[in-house]
């Protein structure tokens, strides 16, 4: 009986996630010729990490990452922080900063877009009525990462902002009692007593923006595809390209590998890091 009840969830995690990571690890190792598939070991591998386009995904990859993850789990302490407590006042700004969160990302990226305009668009607007040059934040390779970080910011601030908002909910009163019995100001008891309760969730927080960070493309599609000079390419972008429009099977299972790979190395730091020392060493 307890297999009977559990074989439909069994049937659906080998069709949808057993056998997809069997065929990404066959592909991985294997090319197909005229003459059918062949092995082919490590040698997609190697032409992926010799692949220049590669490397500069895996670069901006990083560089969105950091400049994503970071500047998002700050602005949502920051909201958490002001908005914790009951009232009615702070609910409706909870639901204002968590708006955008509802938006899908291809609609957010379209809003954008609109911002983003040379010469038309809203910021070279309003930088023209100040005086100030505008910039082409889309096409200029120095600048089109950097737009692409905003809007992911803006997107996901909210959304990590429930989960810190949980978490100091979740700390004890007794705890902030004894500080301020102690005479601790509003930074030492952040620094010593709130910081140090949200290590948990900042961990299983970080975790989730390091997977944002890395399979949230919609607005790559819609702004930039990849460039300019691909400027904006990132892990998965790269992947569909080689599966979808190179149809090279064997160097998108090798990038997807390596991604996975890469994103299983940094949950594992993320989580031990946050359940503390011990669980650290």
């Amino acid at each position: 009986m307890p297999l009977a009840l559990l074989s439909p969830s069994l049937v659906f995690l080998a069709l949808f996630t057993y056998w997809p990571v069997v065929e990404v690890l066959w592909d991985a190792t294997h090319a197909v010729t005229r003459r059918g598939t062949r092995f082919v070991g490590l040698a997609n591998f190697a032409a992926l990490f010799a692949d220049p386009t590669f490397q500069r995904a895996l670069l901006n990859n990083a560089l969105y990452a950091l400049g994503t993850v970071v500047p998002s789990l700050i602005l949502a302490l920051a909201f958490a922080l002001a908005l914790n407590g009951a009232g009615r006042v702070r609910a409706l700004m909870r639901a204002v900063f968590f708006l955008p969160v509802m938006i899908p990302l291809v609609a957010a990226a379209a809003l954008f877009l609109f911002l983003f305009l040379p010469g038309i668009g809203l910021i070279d607007h309003h930088l023209a009525r100040l005086g100030l040059p505008g910039a082409n934040w889309l096409g200029d390779p120095d600048l089109a990462l950097s737009a692409i970080t905003v809007l992911t910011v803006w997107k996901n601030a909210g959304y990590y902002m429930l989960f810190i908002l949980a978490g100091l909910q979740a700390i004890p009163d007794e705890a902030r009692e004894a500080a301020l019995l102690d005479g601790a100001g509003p930074w030492q008891r952040l620094r010593f007593v709130t910081l140090p309760a949200l290590r948990p969730t900042f961990a299983f927080v970080g975790v989730i923006a390091l997977l944002n960070a890395v399979t949230q493309v919609d607005h790559v599609f819609v702004l930039t595809k990849g460039g300019p000079s691909d400027a904006t390419k990132l892990l998965l972008f790269y992947i569909y390209e080689q599966a979808a429009e190179r149809y090279d099977a064997g160097r998108a299972a090798a990038a997807t590998v390596v991604t996975l790979g890469l994103l299983a190395a940094l949950t594992a730091v993320s989580l031990a890091r946050g359940q503390g020392p011990e669980a650290a060493r």
